[in-house]
Parts: C-alpha cells; sequence; structure tokens
C-alpha cells in the first residue's frame, strides 16, 4: 500500500471513528443508557448513600418516641433470716423469701413543645438526606457518563495513533528506496525514523490512557467496556439559554434544596432547646405485687397513678448556652444557602461556557481537517517533483492527525459538556434522560419505618 493510499485509508477510518461519538447506535452494542443504568444499581459509593439516607430515616420515629408512653418492669428475688429473742420467750427463727415485680408507665403529657419541634426537625432532616442522595446519584450518572465518553475517545485515539504507525511505516519503507537509488539523502530517512519512533511512543502513550479509562469505567459502572455504542449530546434537554438555566438551577438544584431543608431543621432545634425551659406536664402509673414481705406468707399489692409537673427554675446556665450555640448554627446553615447557590451559579455559567466552546471547537476542527487533507494531498504531489522535502510531507501528515484528534476530542467534551449543564440545573436523572428502569424510592423506607414502635430488624432483613 502506497503512503496515499495509507492517508486515504487514514481518513475513512478517522471518519469511522468520528462516528463512534454522534452515529446511530450499533446493535448488540452497549449504549450510554444502559451503562448508566448499571450505574445507578450498582455503584458503590450510590449505594452507600442511599444507606445514609435510610439511617436518616430512623431520625422521625426515634423523635416520635416522646409522644408514646415509657414502660419499665422490673422483678426482685431475694432471702432473708430472721431471729428473735426476748426476755421470758422462746427463741423465734422465720426464713423467708421477699419477691416481687412491678410495671410502670410514664407518659409526658406536654414537655415545652420539643416532642413536636424535633419530629418536624427530622423530617426536615429526611428531606435533606433525600436532596442529598439525588445530588450524588446527579455526580454519579455524571461520573458514568463521562467515563463511557472517556473510553470512546481513548480508544478511537488509540486507533488514529495505531494507523499513524502503520502510515509511517510506509513512508519510511518508500523512503528508504528512494534513498538507495539516490532520490534522496540519509537526512530523509533518519527524519522518516524519529517520525515512525514518536509514532510509537504516542501510541503506547494512547494505550496507558486507555487502560486508565477502562479502568475508571469499571470503578465507576461495574464490569469491563465492550462494544460500546455511540452516544449523542442531550442538548435537547437542556434549558434554551444560559440565564434560564440559572434560574432553573436555583429552584431545582438538590444542593441548593438540601441546605434549605438544613435551615428548617437548626430552626426547630432552637425552638425544640428553647422547650427545655417550659414547664413539663406527665402521668405516670404504677403495680406492685410483693411476696414475703415481712414474714412468710404475706402478701402486698399496690397500684398508684401520679401526675406530675415539674419546672425547670436554674440548670446552671446550660439550656442558654446551647440555645445560642444553636443559634449561631442556625447563622452558619443560612450563609451555606447563599454559598451553595453560587457554586451552582458559577457552575452553570462555567458549563454552559464550557458546551458552547465545544461547539466551536468542533467547527474548527472539522474545518483544520479538510484543509489539513487538502495541504497533505498538495505537499505530497509537490514532493513527487521535487518542490517538497521529505520533511514537509511528514510535517503535513503530523498536521493532519492532529486535527483529527482535536476533532474526536472536541466531539467528547461536548457529549460530556451537555451533561455537565444537565447536571448542574439540577435534572440529571434516568426520568429525565428516558431511561426506563426501576428507579429507587427512598419514601418506601421511609413509610416502613416512620410509625415502627419495636423490632430490632431493618426491612431489608438485617
Amino acid at each position: 500500500m502506497s503512503v496515499s493510499q495509507g492517508i486515504r485509508v487514514a481518513g475513512v477510518l478517522s471518519a469511522a471513528l468520528y462516528a463512534l461519538v454522534f452515529s446511530a447506535e450499533i446493535a448488540s452494542a452497549e449504549s450510554i443508557q444502559g451503562a448508566l443504568s448499571k450505574a445507578y444499581h450498582a455503584n458503590p459509593d450510590l449505594n452507600s448513600q442511599r444507606a445514609v439516607a435510610r439511617a436518616a430515616d430512623e431520625s422521625v420515629p426515634q423523635a416520635l418516641s416522646g409522644y408514646r408512653p415509657k414502660v419499665t418492669g422490673s422483678a426482685d428475688l431475694g432471702y432473708t433470716n430472721q431471729q428473735s429473742h426476748a426476755a421470758g420467750t422462746k427463741y423465734k427463727q422465720d426464713d423467708y423469701g421477699p419477691r416481687g415485680l412491678s410495671v410502670s408507665v410514664d407518659q409526658t403529657l406536654y414537655n415545652g413543645g420539643r416532642t413536636s419541634n424535633l419530629v418536624r426537625a427530622a423530617e426536615s432532616r429526611v428531606l435533606g438526606a433525600r436532596e442529598t442522595l439525588r445530588n450524588a446519584e446527579q455526580t454519579i450518572l455524571l461520573n458514568a457518563a463521562t467515563a463511557y465518553m472517556n473510553v470512546l475517545r481513548d480508544t478511537a485515539l488509540l486507533n488514529l495513533r495505531r494507523n499513524n504507525i502503520e502510515v509511517l511505516t510506509t513512508q519510511l519503507r518508500q523512503t528508504s528506496d528512494r534513498f538507495r537509488v539516490g532520490e534522496v539523502t540519509r537526512t530523509d530517512v533518519a527524519q522518516s525514523e524519529s517520525r515512525l519512533a514518536r509514532a510509537r511512543s504516542d501510541a503506547f502513550v494512547a494505550e496507558a490512557n486507555l487502560k486508565s479509562s477502562i479502568a475508571t469505567y469499571h470503578q465507576i459502572i461495574g464490569g469491563a467496556p465492550d462494544k460500546l455504542a455511540p452516544a449523542k449530546t442531550v442538548e435537547g434537554l437542556l434549558p434554551k439559554s444560559r440565564d434560564v438555566a440559572l434560574g432553573m438551577a436555583m429552584r431545582e438544584h438538590p444542593a441548593i434544596i438540601a441546605t434549605l431543608h438544613g435551615v428548617d431543621q437548626q430552626q426547630l432545634q432552637v425552638k425544640a432547646i428553647e422547650g427545655e425551659l417550659y414547664p413539663t406536664v406527665g402521668v405516670s402509673a404504677a403495680f406492685t405485687r410483693r411476696y414475703d414481705v415481712q414474714s412468710a406468707g404475706v402478701e402486698q399489692w399496690q397500684g398508684t397513678v401520679v401526675g406530675r409537673l415539674t419546672v425547670p427554675l436554674y440548670e446552671g446556665g446550660v439550656v442558654y448556652s446551647r440555645v445560642r450555640e444553636a443559634k449561631e448554627n442556625l447563622s452558619a446553615q443560612r450563609i451555606s444557602v447563599d454559598t451553595q447557590r453560587e457554586r451552582v451559579r458559577q457552575l452553570v455559567v462555567s458549563m454552559w461556557g464550557a458546551l458552547e466552546a465545544s461547539k466551536a471547537q468542533i467547527n474548527a476542527a472539522e474545518a483544520q481537517v479538510k484543509a489539513a487533507e487538502i495541504a497533505l494531498s498538495g505537499v505530497r504531489e509537490e514532493a513527487k517533483v521535487g518542490q517538497r522535502t521529505t520533511l514537509d510531507v511528514l510535517n503535513s501528515q503530523q498536521d493532519l492527525l492532529d486535527a483529527r484528534v482535536a476533532l474526536v476530542t472536541a466531539q467528547r467534551d461536548r457529549v460530556v459538556a451537555s451533561y455537565n449543564v444537565l447536571a448542574a440545573v439540577g435534572r440529571l436523572s434516568l426520568g429525565t434522560l428516558g431511561i426506563k428502569v426501576a428507579a429507587y424510592d427512598p419514601k418506601i423506607h421511609y413509610d416502613q419505618v416512620r410509625d415502627k414502635w419495636m423490632g430490632l430488624r431493618t426491612p431489608d432483613g438485617q
């Protein structure tokens, strides 16, 4: 195969590689939707965050326990040896076993609103944990999409590098033949050898990059990538303008909503601590049964019902300090909302700019590829009649390779940037992407444990 034929083959191969990013899906190949679905269900970091959300659900039944009675049972068993002797009487000894059991019930009727505020604070914590989980889902889906596209890109780049080796090997063989017949100098041969060595080195680097991307794919999605199908951008799901995206992100981004729930939780925490300064009203009932109370055969039982009013007068100042501490934590949480909003705003602007830049880079790279192909064809024709040197041909071939690499990279960047924008506005989810698989519903676990009065096992049997 001649060098010219090799260049044409490279062009055809390059076009096929570009299609890895934007063409229609290949039958029997794994799609990006399938990869995202795998990551959604199997990623260990995401499953860990789901466990954290389930743990947060338990804070509600813990708070609700303040409304419920506290029941305590106790029992005791002993042995008593009693001896007595008075003047003029017989020596008397009595052996008996005092024993008994009791059951007490305590019910709080009013505690300054502590229980109600703690329940509402726990519910805000649950809602915040769900938003944190939703944000984690976005992160994992974004990482999975990025890992998928990185494998596609690095596979394409490795194939370009390998094809470049074949072209340069042919170039070196033809230059060596021309050197033997005296058409070129030894310098031309050395230049061809140098470029071939560089191409091999670049191929080794590209292969290492691909292995690294495959390892990341395995970590995030699970399993090794095999026959990955092309992927398209999700620009059709994005807002029409950057300003619309910013407004949407301020309203819907889970990180912002989670911090707002944190403010609600902290406000209720302040009220709950203040409730410790209010009176507490409760009622308690107890039943006690005793056997062999003072001597063998004596039985006794007692039932009592007692109303109780407790008024805190002074607690050493600790409650007042805790209230002030909670108010400072509330101020910090409010500041964190503004911080999170600015962080999201910066992310939207940055990712929107990256998406626009990638579009422009694709247009520039496509024009560069076309121009480099024309330039290479012209340089080769001029080299045949002695108007160009071997180095000119090699440089022109390198320019074309660089242009093709830039185009593949820009196309990958556009897909990833579109996913980044979708995540930045808070809408990267299986539902938005139209992936029809069973989604994890945190409300199921919450409903299972919210009104559970007892039991050590979790709903999944642990």
